[in-house]
């Protein structure tokens, strides 16, 4: 039942970023029919030493769980009544300012600070009754519980970004590096949520996109892919009910970026 639920959430949202794919190919194309019919676009501050601009950005985030050694072992008793813990994806967003500093034609630093607002939500499945050992015609029953977490999150991500040759009014850009994260509201608030959690993190993150060149802007649209390197999890804090089942949560989100320069 677990599996299928997780494969459920990955097709709603694989749905959800092809469809933002295809609206970035569709803007390219525009861009690249601009350049048949106008001059190749100067905007976008490419040769400056230092430049700047703003983005707006969507993304989905979870938990990566990792069950407990005690959940797992079957003649632990204390932990029957718990069927599953599904993190489940859920969406959010982000405003920040971006500034370049140019190393290369094709080599950037991005520093991009920025305001992310998160949901975190949890599916917690109990069992209601357990059939009989010796009469398995008996359905199981159980009982969903959602667990929510909200945080706003101050990010100061530090990436490179490499650019393919320009072509046109388009080209294409790959970004790496890390972010450094902290949440706004202090530890013993947070301490209140069912799921009790840090309130720092350190990610990884790579990304792909594109810089797209119009006539008095850079429209910029980028997928980036995030990964938190800590264990956020605070089991003394946690929900007695459920705390000893989960071992480690730690940080995954998938975000689509609007840059405007």
């Amino acid at each position: 039942m677990q599996t299928a639920h997780i494969r459920h959430q990955f097709y709603i949202y694989r749905r959800k970023v092809s469809f933002s794919i295809l609206g970035i190919f569709f803007l390219i194309s525009q861009a690249s029919g601009q350049s048949r019919f106008n001059e190749i676009s100067a905007a976008g501050q490419d040769d400056k030493l230092i430049s700047y601009g703003f983005f707006l950005a969507a993304h989905t985030n979870y938990w990566q769980l990792k069950y407990s050694d005690a959940f797992l072992d079957p003649s632990n008793s204390s932990l029957n009544d718990i069927q599953s813990i599904i993190p489940v994806f859920t969406p959010g967003f982000s405003l920040g300012f971006l500034m370049t500093f140019r190393l290369h034609d094709q080599l950037n630093i991005l520093l991009t600070p920025k305001i992310g607002f998160y949901e975190f939500r949890t599916d917690v499945n109990y069992f209601e009754g357990l059939p009989p050992s010796n009469n398995q015609d008996i359905p199981v029953i159980t009982r969903r519980q959602t667990y929510l977490n909200e945080a706003t999150m101050v990010e100061i991500p530090l990436l490179f970004k490499y650019k393919a040759q320009r072509f046109n009014n388009s080209r294409m850009f790959f970004t790496g590096g890390g972010s450094a994260m902290f949440r706004t509201k202090d530890q013993d608030e947070a301490d209140i949520e069912d799921i009790a959690t840090l309130g720092t993190d350190i990610t990884v993150d790579l990304g792909i996109g594109f810089d797209l060149y119009f006539k008095y802007f850079k429209f910029s649209p980028e997928v980036r892919f995030s990964h938190g390197l800590l264990n956020m999890y605070r089991p003394e804090q946690t929900n007695p009910a459920f705390r000893d089942a989960i071992s480690e949560l730690r940080r995954k989100s998938i975000t689509l970026y609007l840059h405007f320069q």
